[in-house]
């Protein structure tokens, strides 16, 4: 699980919440579902479960992976419509070729992230190049949805290609955690996605045993997702591992552990995403690939798609 890292964490800014911060207790733990996406690649549904109400302004969310691909093996998603939302696709291990109707898109590899805005619509690919393809090779990752308010979702479609070398690094006060800040603010600390809807997205790599006590804005709602290991999380120490997502409550400040002992492969750490937003607080209507306020406004999306209002595939798109 490369994603981008540092030899020497404490050459980092450090973070930790201020003493007096309200520590968010845990409310829930879910573990997701397994099963499998597009042409064929394996998922598990990080959000199956939770209310929505904890998850506003965030829809769904697949990690996708971690599978060891066979030479031919490597699969990706067809052709698809998108309207009312945007889509995050961070990929920590193995590449991923983009492209939509309107001629964006790009190739993101180990550490990068793409940041499409839906917003009134398009049509939109992705799957391995065609060396992976025909090399086989390690393939893992996420897949975002996050919501965009009413005044927003009929906004022009919009790219953002976000370099692993381009994330906000910091570190906890002893240096055992790494933090990569993809999106929104840690402590005054920036990340590069720009969103239209306040969020903060960060992967945090845990040595074992390893503690982090975060700042947490009180507006953002708190959700932490475990790619790999085992640990803790909350002043409680609930339980945690590989596939879990934990629900925070209210607060300031949220605490996550890594166990002393990791039992997985890889690099032996505690892998989580920690993510948070404000939430919108508007009616949604949501289906398949779309998602919108009413349901009118669902059957509009059908009809404009069934139309080609969305766009058209083009004749040749590479993939």
């Amino acid at each position: 699980m490369p994603a981008v890292t540092v030899e020497n964490p404490l050459t980092l800014p450090r973070v930790t919440a201020a003493g007096d911060a309200v520590q968010r207790p845990v409310l829930a733990v879910t573990t997701a579902p397994q099963g499998y996406e597009g042409e064929g690649f394996p998922v598990r549904r990080a959000f199956a479960g939770i209310n929505y109400k904890h998850l506003d302004p965030f829809i769904m969310m697949d990690q996708m992976g971690e599978v060891e691909y066979a030479p031919g093996e490597p699969k990706g998603t067809p052709w698809h419509p998108h309207r009312g939302f945007e889509t995050v696709t961070y990929l920590i291990d193995g590449t991923f070729v983009h492209q939509d109707s309107n001629g964006g898109g790009g190739t993101i590899r180990n550490g990068d992230t793409q940041w499409m805005t839906a917003g009134s619509g398009l049509l939109h690919i992705e799957a391995p190049p065609e060396d992976l393809v025909m090399s086989g090779g390690l393939f893992h990752g996420l897949q975002l949805w996050v919501n965009l308010p009413a005044a927003n979702k009929m906004m022009d479609p919009r790219y953002q290609d976000i370099r692993g070398g381009q994330v906000q690094l910091l570190t906890s006060p002893d240096g055992g955690a790494l933090l990569r800040v993809i999106a929104g603010e840690l402590d005054g600390h920036e990340g590069p996605g720009i969103t239209h809807t306040p969020i903060s997205m960060i992967h945090a790599t845990l040595r074992p045993g390893a503690q982090i006590t975060l700042p947490w804005r009180e507006d953002f709602n708190g959700l932490a997702y475990v790619l790999a290991g085992r640990g803790s999380v909350g002043t409680e120490r609930r339980p945690v591992h590989k596939g879990q997502t934990a629900v925070f409550g209210e607060g300031g400040a949220l605490t996550v552990r890594a166990d002393d002992r990791q039992d997985g492969v890889g690099t032996g750490d505690l892998e989580i995403v920690l993510l948070g937003g404000r939430p919108i607080r508007e009616p949604m209507a949501h289906y398949g690939p779309f998602v919108m306020n009413t349901r009118e406004e669902l059957q509009q999306a059908f009809e404009d798609f069934q139309k080609g209002r969305l766009g058209t595939i083009p004749a040749v798109h590479g993939m």
